[in-house]
């Protein structure tokens, strides 16, 4: 059985050839470092034991100089490289993440904190670049240029080269250790970050309603608990780090202790060997310990980045639904390879379809129902009964548990899911406004590209022009966001100016004239209606008068669709519908 491929593993294939860069880049690094010990560790016993003249000595000064020039610029592009695979890295673990967040179900978006999706998207993909920048490059420096200089250590005095390489494997033996504690605390600090960032977000979002109902303070107690249970684990983290960093300097400090005072003894008292020897090992002894010293620091840094990356690649592998279900569940939904739909509504059938949000929660069954091609279809009930729901699984945006969606006879699967959603509108009771002009905000019903006479006629065919004539700066005004708020009718007109631009072969509405005014309802009416004349048009409705020359009503309760048929059919042979016409009846004449 094929091993699956983790989220790192995947980013480390993406790099190889990056890698294999970096890997000639270090060896050409190791080369520097050892040529400038040997050129210093020459140019000194010239100078101060052999009494060399200034003269004699230039060309080697000079090649000192330009080895070391080598050695930054070596230093240098480790670095550069290191940043531009943590540059990469992030920018596919962004649209890992956008592309599965856009391409889940309604239920899969709606779940969980949108703080902590956003956290996840920017803060814990920047800590992952920690183990592409420092940690990679630290690891290739360390698993080649140490091994160099221990050779040519062995090489001149191996006696030295048997200190380093007995007391070399203390530092990576407490990286382990430390390692493993600091991926599980790194992974608690990105598990506060997220419910700290999805706290204040969910704070700063409702705070008119906090104030009004006098809950701020006690809002304001849970941020601040938030806030402190990120700040103990990043203390515990930094606490680790200063651990870490102690006891790394300790070792290192003795072990080149340990070199030194084997060379002492060996030049002053045993008078066994040269000083130029000498000090050509005693140069090196730092650099091979400070590579292996830099590498644990950098361990340590890449393992705060793989609790990170482990957060992020449990997002990724949240599957639509889960969490939902407890159990594994297959999206029904057109691949990205299919059938394309033409520009005609299509047939739609349910067969035997169920869906369940969670373990012993709400079920919805349909055992079948057909939607013919350009069809007016009501879906009715009491509060709760799953009108929302079945709308959803028409359209895709919901994964059913069992049974069969087909569009014009065949599977729903078998479709591009582009042709499907680029034919299909959907206008919830609460459209969003985006930040920006009325034009933008419009234009973003179509994927094709259009023109401002064609905004113009949309959103004059919804019944927005007179309004935007109003304004001082008509479709360039800002709406949304720290722009010009929109009464609820005019968000709906602007949802149905999206629907006219895109001409979609199929229309959803979602309880679209909830609280609206007697007017307005009217005017949205009349768009709605010369809006689905070419198009099958599917509404949830609370106001059953709205919908009685609908062409097929479903009346659903308790997640079960009781009755379909014409209003006058269901008022005959339906009582739980009639009892429903009965009280809106006298709930109007009242």
């Amino acid at each position: 059985m094929k091993r699956k491929q983790t989220l790192l593993s995947e980013l480390m294939s993406e790099q190889r050839r990056s890698m294999i860069v970096l890997t000639g880049v270090s060896l050409a690094l190791g080369a520097a470092i050892i040529g400038q010990a040997a050129l210093l560790s020459e140019a000194v016993n010239r100078i101060f034991v052999m009494h060399a003249d200034l003269s004699s000595i230039v060309f080697l000064l000079g090649s000192l100089l330009a080895v070391m020039l080598a050695r930054a610029l070596l230093a240098y592009g480790n670095g550069r490289i290191g940043l531009y695979m943590a540059a990469r890295a992030k920018r596919t673990m962004r649209e890992k993440l956008i592309r599965k967040l856009a391409n889940d179900s309604v239920s899969a978006t709606a779940g969980g904190q949108t703080g902590g999706k956003v956290s996840l998207m920017l803060d814990a993909v920047d800590e992952g670049e920690g183990y592409f920048s420092q940690y990679l490059p630290r690891m290739i420096e360390a698993a080649v240029i140490p091994l160099l200089m221990l050779g040519v250590v062995f090489a001149w005095h191996y006696p030295s080269g048997i200190i380093m390489l007995v007391t070399a494997p203390f530092i990576p033996i407490f990286m382990v250790l430390v390692g493993l504690k600091t991926k599980k605390k790194s992974e608690e600090k990105v598990e506060q970050l997220s419910q700290f960032a999805g706290t204040f977000l969910d704070s700063l979002q409702g705070l008119v309603t906090l104030k009004l109902y006098g809950r701020a303070r006690s809002q304001e107690q849970e941020i601040e608990r938030s806030s402190l249970a990120f700040r103990d684990a990043t203390m515990g983290i930094l606490k680790i780090a200063f651990t870490n960093t102690f006891m790394l300097e300790l070792i290192v400090m003795l072990s080149i202790g340990l070199v030194s005072l084997e060379l002492a003894l060996q030049l002053v008292v045993f008078q066994s060997m040269s000083f130029h020897t000498a000090f050509f090992v005693l140069l090196l002894v730092p650099e091979f310990f400070s590579l292996l010293k830099n590498t644990g620091t950098a361990f340590h840094s890449g393992r705060t980045s793989m609790g990170a990356m482990r957060k992020v690649e449990q997002l990724l592998e949240e599957r639509k639904g889960e969490g939902q279900t407890g159990t594994e569940r297959t999206t029904v939904q057109p691949g990205e390879e299919g059938l394309m739909l033409g520009p005609m509504p299509p047939n739609i059938q349910l067969n035997d379809v169920r869906f369940q949000y969670a373990p012993d929660s709400f079920k919805l069954y349909v055992e079948k129902l057909t939607i013919e091609p350009g069809g007016k279809i009501a879906i009715v009930g009491k509060s709760g009964a799953g009108k929302t729901t079945l709308l959803h699984l028409i359209a895709g945006l919901l994964p059913s548990d069992s049974g069969d969606i087909q569009l014009n006879g065949r599977p729903y699967e078998m479709y591009k899911r582009s042709s499907w959603f680029e034919g299909m509108s959907y206008i919830t009771q609460h459209p969003y406004i985006f930040s920006g002009t009325l034009a933008e905000n419009i234009a973003i019903g179509t994927n094709r590209a259009v023109n401002r006479s064609e905004v113009e006629q949309a959103a004059a065919s919804a019944g927005l022009a007179e309004m935007i004539g109003g304004l001082e700066k008509g479709f360039d005004t800002l709406v949304g966001e720290g722009g010009r708020g929109l009464s609820g009718g005019e968000k709906q007109r602007l949802a149905l100016a999206r629907a006219f631009l895109n001409q979609p072969a199929v229309i959803l509405f979602d309880e679209p004239t909830v609280g609206l005014d007697v007017h307005t309802e009217k005017v949205l009416q009349r768009s709605i209606s010369e809006l689905a004349e070419q198009a099958t048009m599917i509404t949830v409705a609370h106001r059953l008068y709205t919908i009685r020359e609908a062409d097929l009503i479903l009346y659903v309760e308790n997640g079960l669709l009781l009755g379909s048929g014409k209003h006058d059919e269901l008022v005959e042979c339906l009582p739980a519908y009639a009892e429903m016409v009965h009280l809106q009846r006298k709930g109007r004449a009242g």
